[in-house]
């Protein structure tokens, strides 16, 4: 049985220079038929597997560059094709700018309870090199809406690690954001990816990673977001008790999904395959009643192994102590060395293992 649903919607106002998911420019008359193709891969989707959603999850991409008709559309489309009576959670991906009074209530209506919403940060300067196309008061604004709406559960995606980011810009984005009691925090450290503009300009020098100052950044965010009641439940995420994202708990320990659009990768059993990374083409063999996978492997025991222990060491609750059987030397020099603690028949990490959790990991798998 299928519990979880990834749907990628790759449309955006403006392409962001840091972004590596796959995404492009919103075109307003490809929009209606890309929509129809999710909606008949959600039907060849219902005719393989047996499906009971727990989470859906809308990314991008924009979800709410759509515009209000056509999310109607696709949303009212899996509630008719879906069995919703386990559902518990809903998110969509919002970015400020593109969320309305209407919107909101619309997704609300449908059955969506948890928006997440892009700010990234609330001091304009950064924005503009971050490439948003929202301003601080807009960002704002969306989240009033949303609240007016009725959504009590609200994330707000936030990013440190900046080019030219002090911390004091830091310090005053994740209090600015207290203020607004969002019910859950993400805060990722930019990483320079392959294919991004970001990664171009680092490799000619013009932007520089500072592990010294990103630790420090994420030496701040722990110690701000905790003293405002969030519970750090993963290394990039925070939440109000009981508000933590399902769907993500979900992948992280290890539970299958199925995922709809195109680059989305689906994992069930020992499968795990991609969809076509280009929303025409994927539209294209949808419609003509193709598969729009694009690529698939076979798992093996070991590379799932690899991937729990991986993906769980991140989280509050840790890696099983059975995962890690044939790791005893490594583990205790990890735990002489405070990185790693035992609870609950797991090895978790500490707080100073939280800023080396990458490498942490790196021995462990």
């Amino acid at each position: 049985m299928i519990r979880h649903i990834y749907v990628h919607i790759p449309f955006c106002a403006r392409i962001c220079p840091y972004c590596a998911f796959y995404k492009d420019l919103l075109d307003r008359s490809e929009t209606a038929r890309f929509c129809e193709a999710i909606l008949r891969d959600l039907d060849q989707q219902c005719a393989a597997f047996a499906i009971s959603a727990k989470t859906i999850y809308f990314g991008g991409g924009t979800p709410t560059a759509l515009t209000t008709s056509q999310l109607e559309f696709l949303l009212g489309g899996f509630r008719q094709r879906l069995d919703l009576s386990a559902l518990e959670e809903w998110t969509v991906e919002a970015n400020p700018g593109s969320v309305s009074a209407r919107k909101a209530a619309s997704l609300r209506k449908l059955g969506v309870n948890r928006i997440s919403l892009g700010v990234q940060s609330w001091d304009e300067d950064l924005l503009k090199i971050l490439g948003r196309e929202h301003n601080a008061p807009q960002a704002r604004k969306s989240f009033q809406i949303l609240r007016g709406a009725g959504f009590s559960n609200i994330n707000v995606d936030l990013m440190f690690g900046l080019p030219g980011q002090t911390i004091e810009q830091w310090r005053v984005t994740l209090e600015k954001t207290i203020g607004l009691q969002p019910e859950h925090i993400s805060a990722y450290c930019l990483t320079y990816e392959e294919d991004t503009e970001f990664f171009l300009r680092q490799s000619r020098g013009e932007f520089r990673e500072d592990a010294d100052i990103d630790a420090e950044f994420f030496e701040m965010t722990m110690s701000i977001l905790e003293d405002a009641g969030y519970e750090h439940y993963e290394i990039s995420n925070y939440a109000h008790p009981s508000f933590s994202s399902r769907h993500n708990r979900a992948y992280w320990s290890g539970e299958d999904y199925l995922s709809i659009g195109p680059s989305a990768f689906s994992t069930v059993e020992m499968r795990r395959w991609q969809n076509v990374a280009d929303y025409r083409a994927y539209a294209n063999q949808v419609l003509s009643g193709q598969s729009p996978v694009g690529s698939s492997e076979n798992l093996t025991k070991e590379i799932k192994r690899a991937e729990r222990i991986a993906l769980s060491l991140r989280t509050r609750e840790g890696t099983s102590s059975a995962l890690l059987n044939d790791r005893q030397q490594t583990i205790e020099e990890f735990v002489g060395l405070g990185l790693l603690r035992q609870s609950n028949g797991c090895f978790v990490l500490t707080r100073a293992g939280k800023s080396l959790a990458d490498s942490v990991t790196e021995a462990l798998v």
